[in-house]
């Protein structure tokens, strides 16, 4: 399996408009290569050069199989993010260059779950079901 963006390529900076300093929209996703068996996606973006802990962006998850996440979309069920929202929210490092993971999990099931998880509730819910895993990396510094 393989995650792509049309917007930067992987270790390359995500542009300003995807971020706090823009229009902290989530950038659009190429999916391909996704196994025949898979059921659902989840995506999980996340920081782990923020300060005190790895900082959660956005959790998706019951994605349907699709080969393109559209840019400033909600393509399934959103969890809780650290800014506190069931929402996309794009980088915004306090100080010098992040790396923003984007995680893409293929599953063998449409689980049942309820909208809000957590990424570690949803870690915990998905063990067992993942098929493919894939990561894009971008980076960002404020201007």
């Amino acid at each position: 399996m393989r995650l792509r963006s049309p917007a930067f390529s992987h270790m390359g900076m995500i542009p300003k408009k995807y971020t706090c300093q823009g229009e902290d929209i989530n950038p659009a996703l190429m999916i391909e290569d996704i196994p025949k068996t898979a059921k659902s996606l989840v995506l999980i973006i996340d920081d782990p050069d923020a300060p005190h802990k790895t900082w959660v962006h956005w959790v998706v998850y019951n994605i349907p199989i699709i080969e393109k996440i559209e840019e400033n979309s909600v393509p399934g069920l959103e969890g809780m993010n650290d800014f506190g929202r069931l929402s996309y929210g794009g980088p915004c490092p306090p100080t010098g260059l992040h790396r923003y993971f984007f995680k893409l999990y293929a599953l063998d099931a449409m689980l049942l779950l309820k909208e809000g998880l957590t990424k570690s509730e949803l870690e915990e819910m998905i063990e067992g079901n993942i098929l493919d895993y894939t990561e894009l990396i971008g980076l960002f510094k404020k201007e």
